[in-house]
């Protein structure tokens, strides 16, 4: 593998901002020095002059769903087109997801492996558990043997057996998920609140109906259910795509209360509003949970800022216009939308034009506060010496509009479609290699990694 010498780049790392030279040998970041000669380095180096531009680690989405066979399907984006948008929005590692299906834990994990050995970047997994088992602590002990650093729980979809109902069973779950130093994550919306609502609606479901039939204090409701056992517990745990007001007050209680949460959001819960699931195209924008109100933006936006949310992650889960508008019912509306591309440009405009966010704070959110929590770092989120060499070369200037012509997913649209945004990845490099480059793809198949958690 060639060297690479980056100079005259800003680097930026979530404690600092500075000029500096950075030489990359063998995959991993050797030097990072104020100046790095050209003629101090090996003969065959590759020199990149990456005046004004700034220098970030790779980007981490926390929570990516490619390839995600469901209800019949299978999402547009394939493990080889997920780690292509991945590149041209400088991510260089995504935590994707093993289903809990009928075999063991690590039987789900091990196919889920294997599916994911045609990335072109590199990925770790969450493994998911819907049931309790008599022999829990030895499954989650052999996921954890093979590097699973997080399990996924769901408060929700009973109907589709996702939902471990009986709180003995699950506390029993997340006690020996915590002895392993596993990370705990939950999707907390309160499923009998939701079936209640349902079997008392009288309006119809179409995707404007969406936010009332799976309301904010749903989700509410079951942060402080999951949060309760926490308690009990003395562990910690990590609310996914948190959407709502009521949920971030629901996570302060908790807090104050004594509780260890991290919390993520979505750029998707920061940046729109469920009056984008109004009209003939509502169904592109149907995902749970539900867009809320503007309102919700906001609080969730000021809670970034202030640092209440450690993670902004995607959950990118990519359906066709096609599989999306094929129905316009939401109990059968395809759920997700695609987003790795578009996190950092969009963290970024929000940092520039109202968010008060700087750049070293972005770092936070989306490399080292994922990497952290996913037992990653240093290897995966940072700009230190002997880590891997996953950098992200980030123009700051460069203002553009998202569209379908501007965004590679094979879903055809962005739920930013006509957005203008500035900041745009230039060139993006896994472990030293460049896969993307002036708008080039240049990732190669089976290329990427499975990364261990290391907790």
């Amino acid at each position: 593998m060639a060297n690479v010498l980056i100079r005259n780049g800003l680097l930026v790392d979530t404690e600092w901002a500075r000029h500096m030279d950075i030489l990359i040998k063998d995959s991993v970041i050797a030097r990072i020095a104020p100046s790095i000669a050209e003629d101090s380095v090996e003969d065959g180096t590759t020199v990149i002059d990456a005046e004004g531009l700034c220098v970030l680690p790779g980007i981490i989405d926390a929570h990516t769903h490619y390839h995600l066979v469901s209800r019949g399907t299978v999402t547009a984006d394939s493990f080889s087109e997920g780690s292509r948008l991945a590149a041209f929005g400088g991510v260089t590692t995504v935590v994707d997801f093993a289903d809990d299906d009928s075999k063991s834990l690590l039987a789900s994990f091990d196919d889920r492996r294997k599916q994911m050995r045609s990335m072109s970047i590199d990925y770790a997994l969450h493994q998911g558990v819907y049931k309790y088992r008599e022999d829990i602590a030895k499954e989650l002990a052999a996921v954890k043997k093979e590097g699973v650093e997080a399990i996924k729980i769901f408060t929700t979809y009973k109907n589709v057996g996702y939902l471990v109902e009986k709180r003995d069973e699950l506390k029993a779950i997340f006690l020996e998920a915590s002895k392993l130093g596993m990370q705990i994550c939950i999707h907390c919306e309160d499923d009998a609140m939701i079936e209640e609502i349902d079997s008392k609606w009288k309006g119809t479901y179409l995707p404007k109906d969406h936010p009332d039939l799976r309301p904010s204090e749903a989700e509410a409701a079951a942060i402080r259910y999951v949060g309760g056992i926490a308690k009990e517990l003395g562990i910690s745990i990590y609310i996914v795509h948190l959407s709502s007001k009521a949920g971030l007050e629901a996570v302060r209680e908790l807090r104050n209360d004594g509780v260890h949460l991290t919390v993520e959001t979505t750029p998707h819960y920061l940046f729109l509003d469920r009056s984008k699931l109004e009209g003939p195209d509502g169904a592109l924008y149907v995902m749970t949970p539900p867009l809320r109100t503007a309102e919700d933006n906001l609080a969730l936006q000021e809670a970034v800022v202030n640092g209440e949310i450690q993670v902004v992650a995607t959950d990118h889960c990519s359906f066709t216009r096609g599989q999306k508008l094929s129905s316009n019912d939401v109990r059968t509306i395809y759920p997700g939308i695609p987003g790795t591309e578009e996190l950092l440009p969009l963290l970024h405009t929000f940092g520039l034009t109202q968010g008060h966010l700087s750049l070293s704070q972005i770092v936070n959110l989306v490399c080292k506060g994922p990497a952290k929590a996913f037992g990653l770092y240093p290897r995966k989120g940072s700009l230190k010496e002997g880590t891997d060499a996953d950098i992200c070369l980030f123009d700051p200037d460069e203002s553009w509009t998202i569209g379908k012509d501007t965004i590679h997913s094979a879903s055809g649209y962005s739920a930013y479609e006509g957005m203008t945004v500035t900041g745009k990845v230039v060139m993006t490099f896994l472990r030293g290699r460049l896969i993307m480059g002036d708008g080039i793809y240049l990732g190669l198949e089976g290329d990427g990694q499975f990364v261990k958690g290391r907790s």
